[in-house]
């Protein structure tokens, strides 16, 4: 293992998303140093796979800690005393739900977090993967016109997939009146931009994302289901296969993430803490592209090399012997 001066070791695990940090023991303190550059990893990055991290609760509690403030989700279960926590335990007597959709977590906040930390308690013998995709790949790999299309516009948000939640009980629509109040459907710019990277992410996603504001119904669905496609890209992906006690870390301000339901009736439990976040900030002033990123290629506008230096097409060979 090739540990860094930091004493971990980054290990890279897709082309635009994803890296493995080995090396680091997360029940030990952490040093300032040696937390920047983990925060720096994990910015670059994206998403972060500890593997082997016997951990307990309040570990991982106190390790989110170091990013910021833990928040309390509305809607998922959590524990009693440390409500915090949310607790995914899903089985044949409580089937998965709501995760198998791109999303990232609770954009129907003005502040949505800024990122999201999983342990792996129990996991199935076969299934129960969770998929991450690079928001920041997506944007980039857009063509200039859309991207164009897209600089300063809004979409709005809500919580949509909790609302189901609610009976139609007096106390239950009281408290869906005060839910709303509390989470008002804010509006998010299309295009933000990543606080320390400053990168441009697309910021939309299937779950959450209501319409865009200033176009008509059906024109900001058909937007929005084309940017939706982005996430499932695969070379904007990384899927992650849990261990017992892996340790997932992802930026929610720059990705997406899809865990499916292939693992049902085997049980999987997860505990999972949010970093709270900041507003969402978009792009200013009229469209320039991005500084110093280069466009993704598309397949189309790639220059061929030359024949000898490379394997010969068929076409190419008859062409040849034609003396075309």
């Amino acid at each position: 293992m090739a540990l860094n001066e930091h004493g971990f070791e980054v290990v890279r695990l897709g082309g635009n998303i994803g890296a493995e940090i080995r090396g680091l023991d997360l029940r030990k303190p952490m040093p300032r140093t040696q937390f920047e550059a983990l925060n720096a990893a994990f910015v670059k990055h994206e998403v972060l796979v500890f593997r082997d991290q016997d951990i307990t609760l309040e570990q991982q509690m106190a390790f989110g800690r170091m990013f910021g403030e833990l928040s309390i989700h509305p809607f998922s279960p959590n524990l009693d005393d440390q409500r915090e926590v949310i607790v995914l335990d899903y089985s044949a007597d409580n089937p998965p739900a709501l995760t198998d959709q791109w999303h990232s977590d609770e954009t129907f906040r003005m502040a949505p977090p800024m990122a999201t930390i999983l342990r792996a308690k129990v996991v199935p013998e076969f299934g129960g993967d969770t998929l991450f995709a690079s928001m920041t790949a997506a944007y980039t790999g857009l063509s200039e016109r859309m991207k164009q299309y897209i600089h300063g516009l809004e979409a709005i948000h809500d919580f949509k997939p909790f609302r189901h939640l609610f009976t139609s009980s007096e106390a239950h629509q009281r408290r869906l009146r005060e839910l709303e109040q509390e989470f008002p459907t804010p509006s998010h710019p299309l295009v933000r931009v990543h606080p320390v990277t400053g990168r441009r992410i697309l910021n939309c996603n299937a779950q959450f994302t209501v319409r865009i504001k200033g176009l008509k119904d059906d024109e900001s669905q058909m937007i929005l289901n084309y940017l939706y496609s982005r996430a499932a890209i695969p070379e904007y992906q990384l899927r992650v296969k849990w261990q017992p006690h892996t340790v997932v870390m992802w930026d929610n301000r720059s990705t997406q993430h899809y865990a499916p339901h292939d693992y049902y009736p085997q049980r999987r439990t997860m505990n999972r803490v949010t970093i709270s976040g900041d507003a969402v900030v978009g792009v200013s002033g009229p469209y320039t592209p991005e500084e110093g990123v280069a466009p993704l290629p598309d397949g189309h506008n790639v220059k061929v090399a030359p024949p000898g230096k490379r394997p010969i097409r068929e076409f190419e060979r008859k062409l040849s012997k034609e003396g075309a």
